[in-house]
């Protein structure tokens, strides 16, 4: 009997052990983390284009987290940008960080690639905007019309990507996705970002 109230209380102490380590302390140190000025919330445009994101696996492709140049310098060379900080992700539930990177790191995407046709041209036939492209083509979130309307959004497929006679017309899903990928900027400054010990030294000297 006093046997398996010892393994009960032991078994208790590592859960408490646990949780403590894993969910509280993490959760403090979340709490504490400075929300990034320009940081802005998603549209809800944005964040059906999230889910459609999240619908076609990006995810298992893309990364969205430049890692530190102490860490990982070839993200820095690749253009990526800043490292991310924690407060950057305040409005991202749940956060899509990913571990592959089939494709390039996607954070600062809009601020690299702004433009809403090279985007819609890119998910249509990657290979169109970028040779040698492995990324599949979505080009079920589009439709091909004989003759668009005036409400809809044309994508101007170039030579020879496009269908021989029609028009190429974005859904709501691909415009939606889109707008998600325009909202990928995280160019503004970050207040948590850890200074390189060269800029310490510089600053302590001063």
């Amino acid at each position: 009997m006093r046997r398996a109230l010892a393994i009960m209380v032991g078994a208790a102490l590592i859960l408490m052990l646990a949780t403590l380590t894993l969910v509280v302390m993490p959760y403090l140190q979340m709490n504490a983390e400075q929300v990034p000025d320009e940081l802005r919330p998603y549209t809800e445009q944005e964040l059906l284009g999230r889910q459609v994101y999240i619908a076609n696996g990006c995810v298992y492709c893309h990364s969205q987290q430049p890692r530190d140049p102490s860490f990982a310098p070839g993200d820095r060379d690749r253009g990526w940008g800043r490292p991310s900080v924690p407060g950057d992700y305040l409005y991202d539930q749940p956060h899509l960080l990913g571990t592959m990177r089939t494709g390039p790191d996607l954070f600062n995407i809009a601020a690299r690639q702004p433009s809403e046709d090279w985007h819609l041209i890119h998910l249509y036939d990657p290979q169109a905007v970028m040779k040698g492209s492995i990324m599949p083509p979505y080009r079920f979130l589009f439709r091909h019309v004989s003759q668009a309307g005036s409400d809809d959004r044309v994508v101007n497929i170039p030579a020879p990507y496009g269908p021989e006679s029609g028009q190429i017309v974005a859904t709501e899903e691909a415009k939606a996705l889109v707008a998600y990928l325009l909202a990928l900027d995280h160019t503004y400054p970050a207040p948590t970002l850890p200074q390189p010990e060269q800029e310490k030294e510089q600053e302590h000297d001063q």
